[in-house]
């Protein structure tokens, strides 16, 4: 083994440390290492790549890292995913330049390489104003398609900007699992305080603020507020790795994805036992609501669009595929409305049918974008996780109301389990039009 291919072993390591710890799934961090080792030549590398750490090996060198999970920037994958493609095509007079015998193609330099990995890891991702902001719009946005109103959303949104402030400023500092119980506590209080402080205001002679009548309502508000803790990225990489045969890294993720959804629970459950402290017992909630104008379709599809938008700021997508993201989350919720209305026991096959719609075309664009599918299929998969069974489940629990907190959690499990269902048969079908693509050709 050479100088260079050492060096572009290592780097091609590095290459693959930067996708894991932005959200890349397992398959395309071991694919993007690969493609780069070969296009130097090296080839008796071996990488072994699980949900935090990389192995890579080769002729006289060894190297284990162990990767921290941070927070998710997938313009970062993108650019990744597309370096490695130039290193492929790299050719002396330039990428796009025809091959001959006498210009065959070379690799990239090996010092460009290091030079456009490092830009790309020193790189800023989206300024805290466009995240907080992102988030706001998000939950606004998704309060309605959790049955909210539109006061309702619009509270919502100034809860929103100051959850999204305590993500950007606070959370980063504590550990993964405090800071989804905390930002729980804190998005539920807001909630809860927005609530109070509204019905003071136009219904001061009130008894009980939260009644169908009330001006806003709580469950609506605090279902589409914790929608932006929501851990999309493992729980939509970790089904991916599970369709991929990477059955390790994708319970490991999914495991995951799983602890943050009771530690957002635990921080919801809390926000009512902090607010039954001071007003002498847990507040009594009713059955959940529809806003009847909300619901028609002409808010709905909206709302889902600029939802989804506002959490692909969130998870560090690209701006350029802010509306094929929107598009993608729009298209899920869609199929998902019509099924769901014909009543509540179609709720698991909408979801199904409703992530299928989403997985189905975050490949297409994956395709007519040259975008890895990740981007799209993590931001429009977000509308149909089951916020509502997180939040349900948690108050059922703290009310003793177990029966229902049982029912509604197993709900909630089967959408879950749907929609993973739907990723897995779409990442399948792809599979198997992109083999059958390349047999022929």
């Amino acid at each position: 083994m050479t100088a260079d291919q050492e060096q572009a072993l290592q780097l091609a390591t590095e290459a693959g440390h930067i996708l894991l710890e932005n959200g890349a799934e397992i398959s395309r961090v071991e694919e993007t290492m690969e493609r780069i080792a070969a296009a130097y030549g090296v080839e008796d590398e071996s990488f072994f790549v699980l949900s935090n750490g990389i192995i890579a090996t080769g002729q006289h060198y060894a190297r284990a890292e162990f990767i921290p999970i941070k927070g998710t920037q997938l313009s970062r994958v993108v650019e990744v995913n597309q370096l490695s493609r130039d290193v492929e095509r790299r050719h002396p007079a330039g990428p796009s330049a025809p091959q001959s015998p006498s210009h065959p193609a070379t690799p990239m330099p090996v010092p460009e390489l290091a030079s456009r990995l490092q830009a790309i890891r020193t790189a800023p991702g989206h300024p805290a104003w466009e995240i907080i902001l992102g988030i706001a719009l998000g939950v606004s946005a998704f309060s309605i398609l959790f049955g909210g109103s539109l006061t309702d959303a619009a509270v919502t949104l100034a809860c929103g900007l100051l959850l999204g402030t305590f993500m950007a400023y606070v959370t980063p500092h504590l550990s993964r699992l405090i800071g989804n119980v905390a930002g729980g506590l804190v998005g539920g209080l807001l909630c809860i305080l927005a609530v109070h402080s509204a019905t003071q205001l136009l219904s001061p002679s009130a008894t009980q603020p939260l009644t169908p009548s009330a001006p806003l309502h709580l469950p609506n508000m605090i279902i589409g507020t914790i929608i932006a803790l929501v851990p999309g990225v493992p729980f939509t990489n970790g089904i991916r790795d599970l369709a991929n045969e990477d059955y390790i890294a994708g319970t490991t993720r999914l495991t995951d994805a799983f602890l943050a959804f009771l530690c957002i629970a635990l921080g919801v459950a809390l926000a009512f036992i902090v607010e039954g402290l001071f007003a002498g017992g847990i507040m009594q909630l009713g059955a959940p609501v529809k806003d009847p104008l909300a619901s028609a379709w002409y808010f709905q599809l909206p709302a889902a669009f600029i939802g989804t938008i506002g959490f692909s700021a969130l998870f560090g997508a690209p701006r350029r595929y802010y509306l094929d993201c929107g598009l993608a989350g729009t298209a899920g919720w869609a199929v998902y409305l019509l099924l769901a209305s014909a009543g509540p026991t179609h709720v698991v096959g909408a979801a199904f049918l409703g992530a299928l719609a989403v997985a189905v075309m975050a490949h297409l664009l994956a395709v007519t974008r040259r975008c890895p599918v990740t981007v799209f299929l993590i931001c429009g998969i977000i509308p149909l996780v089951p916020g509502g069974g997180i939040f349900w489940t948690a108050y059922y629990i703290i009310t003793n109301q177990l029966r229902l907190a049982a029912t509604t959690g197993f709900t909630a499990l089967k959408v879950t389990i749907a929609i993973a269902g739907a990723i897995i048969l779409a990442a399948a079908l792809a599979s198997r039009l992109q083999r059958k693509q390349v047999k022929n050709h």
